[in-house]
């Protein structure tokens, strides 16, 4: 999912959330207005100060419930009555929980009037909120803005089906960009049109060709989709979508996509802040021990690959020499990971007498903690590497690159630098296909093991 389209559909909690807490301060200002006063005298007593907090902790279990409605669902193709009607389901379970909340504790409070009006415009400003979203997001669809741009692979019925469902339907958000006949699959290397993704829509295509397609779009990180055949897809990270009838399977390239993403980031910003915050002392302090030991600079701007191939400049402190990578290639002999494109040295004589240290405590790392804040890395991912490593990536090695590289990873944890390239890479790709939230933090844990312990660093 692009970027674009995730910020269009993960925008739609916190304009809920906007709206029920509208519904409930705009039902608390009706019922003090003029005239229903003076149809139902007020006779309870509960001050602002007391129900705006109210309010915002029943939006919050409201859109706990609008959740379990399946209103947030990623890649959802609920047509406009539907998303309504789950509004008003989930609107109306929210008030049945108020009024059991009131009859087991009836002293909490006592105006129906208010707990009914909030009800309703609950469901009508909501509804009106999604309403202006659909709109929204078919407008900037229909200028081009955030569309996946496709290129179809097939010359069947049901590829031109979904090319004229694109075609007449704009505010799906996909622009065909191309179309290849299947004898074409062979040149697709040559491809050179800007694609987000390829779907391939005819559910005859030989499995050698879709295969190849999809290897295709894994070097590319590009997304891919097929209109299912008759038979099962066994994957851990398979999305059905259904567009004008046709039944698209989507092999995601990770687990860590739509709120999964988005918990990750959070969690990346706020550990990684907190973190710089906390350990901005010794941040100084390290900074003049590498001064006093080898000069100036205390940090070193090395270039490497991120996350679809993007290239950042990865901070750390500087733990070798000036000028170290005009002495790699001598040093090339020597190399201790001759089984992968990475370079490891055991007794680098590059390395400074305090960047050994530095390179056994990990404490090297810490300046990384800025390329998490900035967005370019994760604190837990595959480990990035050098452009020169990545040119000389396997086919299957470029999987690596599907999400942020992290400060460590799982690969840190279960053997540090004494793991050859090809088991660290296994590791790696395991936790692409398999992330979770709780396995980030128990690698983070388990990563403060490793470094107390001061084990097979180099």
């Amino acid at each position: 999912m692009k970027r674009s389209q995730l910020l269009l559909t993960t925008i739609a909690l916190p304009i809920d959330y906007l709206m029920l807490v509208a519904a409930g301060v705009l039902a608390y200002l009706l019922r003090f207005q003029g005239v229903v006063r003076e149809l139902r005298p007020v006779v309870f007593h509960l001050p602002w100060s007391e129900y705006l907090p109210l309010v915002l902790v029943a939006a919050a279990v409201c859109l706990v419930l609008f959740a379990l409605a399946g209103l947030y669902a990623l890649n959802n193709q609920l047509k406009l009555s539907q998303e309504i009607g789950r509004i008003f389901l989930a609107s109306s379970a929210g008030l049945a929980l108020i009024i059991i909340l009131f009859f087991f504790n009836p002293q909490l409070f006592s105006s129906r009037f208010i707990v009914l009006a909030a009800w309703a415009l609950a469901f009508i400003l909501t509804s009106l909120g999604r309403m202006a979203l659909r709109w929204l997001r078919a407008s900037l669809y229909r200028r081009g803005w955030g569309v996946s741009r496709v290129l179809l692979v097939g010359a069947d019925e049901v590829t031109a089906a979904l090319k004229r469902l694109f075609i007449i339907s704009p505010q799906l958000g996909y622009q065909v960009a191309a179309q290849i006949e299947p004898t074409e699959v062979a040149q697709l290397n040559k491809f050179d049109q800007p694609i987000d993704e390829v779907i391939v829509g005819d559910p005859t295509l030989a499995h050698d060709l879709t295969l190849n397609i999809l290897e295709y779009c894994v070097t590319h990180h590009l997304g891919f989709k097929y209109a299912a055949d008759m038979f099962e897809a066994q994957s851990h990270n398979v999305v059905i979508h259904t567009l004008a009838g046709v039944p698209l399977i989507e092999i995601k390239r990770t687990a860590l996509d739509g709120w999964g993403k988005v918990s990750k980031r959070l969690f990346d910003l706020a550990a990684g802040l907190g973190l710089i915050l906390f350990l901005s002392p010794l941040l100084i302090l390290l900074c003049c021990l590498v001064l006093i030991d080898s000069g100036w600079p205390p940090l070193v701007v090395l270039d490497r690959i991120g996350e679809a191939g993007r290239k950042f400049r990865l901070l750390k402190f500087r733990s070798m020499v000036k000028d170290a990578h005009l002495l790699k290639a001598e040093l090339q002999a020597f190399n201790e990971r001759p089984d992968g494109p990475l370079f490891k040295m055991a007794n680098d004589p590059r390395v400074t007498r305090f960047g050994r240290f530095l390179r056994r405590t990990s404490l090297d790392e810490l300046p990384q903690l800025y390329n998490v804040i900035k967005g370019e890395m994760s604190l837990v991912g595959p480990r990035p590497h050098e452009p020169g490593e990545v040119a000389a990536y396997q086919q299957r090695h470029h999987k690596l690159l599907n999400i942020k590289p992290g400060i460590t990873g799982l690969a840190q944890i279960s053997g540090r630098s004494n793991l050859n390239f090809e088991d660290e890479a296994k590791l790696d790709m395991f936790y692409i296909e398999n992330w979770s939230l709780a396995t980030d933090l128990v690698i983070l844990i388990k990563t403060l093991v490793v470094v107390l312990q001061r084990k097979d660093a180099v």
